[in-house]
């Protein structure tokens, strides 16, 4: 069996998107002959807890932990401290909460487990000198990692995977830290020499490989997935027309052309008022629900926090018509939520509000799943909504969706196991 050293600071109890990834491959890695060792760290700062995942890890894997200093530790010395996620920034920070976004942005690049980078290289020269590895795999954000496993190949000449789950300098929030000129240009310059050191890069999207395959010649699509098989048991469907989003919802990812457009319906159409609701489950921006709030739509509103990951696909085959939503930002076209995975499982009709030239688009299209409109494309979304509804009514909202299995993450670990024989030979 080849061994493969996975770096990842996200792991269970580590909840959200981020510990999916590489849990699911390490999951059925040993099927494709490929025995993993995780390192992580040994006292994480995670926003997100979801206990349930630990019954997902492999029997007798090694897991190697080492401490990590954070400096986000210290805003509890000056205030409330709150775990925030990256792609989750407050929108309407304090003047404390400036500075701590400023500092964070420009002092402490790639990310604020920099400080992990040079105890963690010290403590894995040390394993890999008594312990046979084949081929290491650091997985970002955050992109610390990606510096951890460049300097061990640097000094070990050990063969190594970058895995990005999402990019570096294209990522969806980029542009709203307050970064200078010389953190910009600093962020650039450790994108391309991880992209350039790398033996093979792994990304989520082909949007991303045509931007990254331009530094790296190995540059390949390894979507996220599904995992959970629902059963053919009829699930009983939500009784009213229930619009379901799940996830975080951020400010760049607030829809105001949809409260607009169910605000519209709901003044226009009795029927519709009486029977829809929208559901939200996850973290929602103060800013979203002031949105919702101001087209008076709070009321068809149901909010619901953080649900472990084993109930969420509960809701998600319950949904009379899922939501999804890409966040309006310069590089919308490359995101890729990892939802739409799960969505696809469910088999019940998608709405997603993402660019049509986008390549969650292009999944979307290809598995016949759902519906797409663009960011302003407010006839269209009223139409489908309308169109969706009616088919609610007569009791035929239904999808036939197609070609999913690509997706499941067993077939996705097999192909990382392919590339991982083909770097190790």
């Amino acid at each position: 069996m080849k061994k493969v050293l996975v770096i990842t600071y996200y792991w269970p109890p580590a909840g959200g998107s981020g510990v999916q990834r590489w849990l699911k491959f390490v999951k059925y890695f040993r099927g494709f002959g490929i025995e993993p060792v995780v390192y992580t760290v040994e006292n994480p700062n995670y926003p997100i807890l979801d206990e349930s995942l630990m019954g997902e890890i492999p029997n007798n894997l090694e897991i190697l932990r080492h401490p990590i200093w954070e400096p986000n530790n210290l805003i509890g010395l000056f205030g409330k401290k709150k775990k925030e996620s990256a792609g989750f920034l407050n929108s309407n920070p304090s003047l404390f909460g400036k500075l701590a976004h400023y500092i964070r942005a420009n002092f402490f690049i790639p990310d604020a487990r920099k400080f992990w980078i040079k105890p963690s290289v010290k403590f894995l020269e040390e394993y890999l000198k008594e312990h046979h590895i084949d081929v290491i795999i650091s997985s970002g954000p955050p992109h610390s990692m990606h510096l951890i496993a460049l300097k061990l190949k640097k000094q070990l000449g050990i063969k190594w995977i970058t895995d990005f789950r999402d990019p570096w300098t294209e990522i969806d929030y980029f542009h709203q830290l307050p970064l200078s000129k010389k953190a910009i240009e600093k962020h650039h310059l450790l994108e391309k020499e991880v992209l350039k050191n790398a033996d093979a890069v792994l990304v989520v999207g082909n949007s991303m490989k045509e931007k990254y395959v331009k530094f790296n010649k190995n540059t390949l699509v390894v979507t996220n997935g599904y995992d959970t098989e629902f059963s053919d048991v009829k699930t009983e469907l939500d009784t009213k027309f229930t619009l379901t989003h799940i996830g975080l919802m951020n400010s760049d990812r607030n829809p105001k052309m949809l409260w607009e457009v169910l605000a519209e319906i709901i003044s226009e159409n009795k029927s519709f008022a009486n029977d829809f609701e929208l559901k939200l489950i996850g973290n929602v921006a103060d800013s979203v629900i002031a949105d919702i709030s101001k087209f008076d739509l709070i009321k068809s509103v149901t909010l619901i926090n953080y649900v472990a990951h084993n109930k969420v696909v509960e809701f998600q085959k319950k949904a009379q018509v899922l939501l999804l939503l890409v966040n309006n930002v310069v590089s919308a076209n490359q995101i890729i939520t990892g939802k739409i995975f799960e969505y696809l499982m469910a088999k019940r009709p998608i709405l997603a509000i993402a660019p049509k030239n986008g390549d969650l688009a292009e999944i979307i299209n290809e598995t016949a799943s759902g519906f797409v409109v663009d960011f302003e494309e407010r006839d269209l979304l009223k139409k489908t909504i309308l169109n969706l509804y009616s088919k609610f009514k007569e009791e035929e909202l239904s999808i036939d969706s197609k070609n999913i299995k690509q997706f499941h993450r067993k077939e996705l670990t097999k192909k990382v196991a392919q590339i991982i024989n083909s770097i190790a030979e």
